[in-house]
């Protein structure tokens, strides 16, 4: 049954309504739009694991819902937004998604129901949907718990020998210090 459907262009009604399951690996290099948001997804970072299956729920009195189970996780290469370092970070994805016929009737499902609810696709890629879950799975702001290196605070610490450069408003200050009943300066 794995050969019947294409997850890059799924039947997604024959999907659920067959209660078939699909699963497989993709390259993160291959999921473009994620990939621009790592520090790196090069032939060696952790494939992307999936897997997708589907459903129809029975309903008293009504058509049976169509849903989607999709699982889905890897590790990512981050840049640290506090040491600039970069580091890892796992990802998981578990989602339910029902889908229904129409934009109209989607919306106005999504609003009342922590569902989530989508239009039903005449045909759906799945590595597309797996590639948003996952962007929308990555840390606002990456971060180490901890640090591997002290983070510097301040300016580098002057060479011995080395005069300090002069501040640039030095002489502003010195003007603005000066009370007007000074008088101009005569030197």
């Amino acid at each position: 049954m794995k050969d019947r459907f294409d997850p890059r262009a799924l039947e997604l009604m024959a999907f659920c309504r067959s209660g078939a399951t699909l699963q497989g690996e993709w390259p993160q290099a291959g999921l473009q739009r994620l990939a621009g948001s790592l520090a790196g997804a090069g032939p060696d970072a952790t494939p992307v694991v999936w897997s997708a299956s589907g459903q129809l729920r029975p309903v008293a009195g009504g058509e049976p819902e169509t849903w989607l189970h999709l699982t889905a996780a890897t590790t990512v290469a981050l840049q640290c937004q506090r040491c600039l370092q970069t580091m890892t970070e796992a990802l998981q994805v578990d989602r339910h998604f029902r889908f229904v016929r129409g934009e109209a009737e989607a919306a106005r499902l999504d609003e009342v129901s922590e569902d989530d609810v989508l239009e039903m696709p005449p045909r759906l890629d799945l590595q597309e949907l797996v590639e948003d879950e996952l962007i929308l799975a990555l840390p606002l702001v990456p971060r180490h718990e901890r640090c591997p290196a002290p983070l510097s605070l301040g300016e580098e610490p002057e060479a011995p020998g080395e005069t300090p450069a002069p501040h640039p408003f030095a002489a502003l200050a010195a003007l603005r210090r000066r009370s007007p009943d000074d008088g101009p300066a005569d030197g």
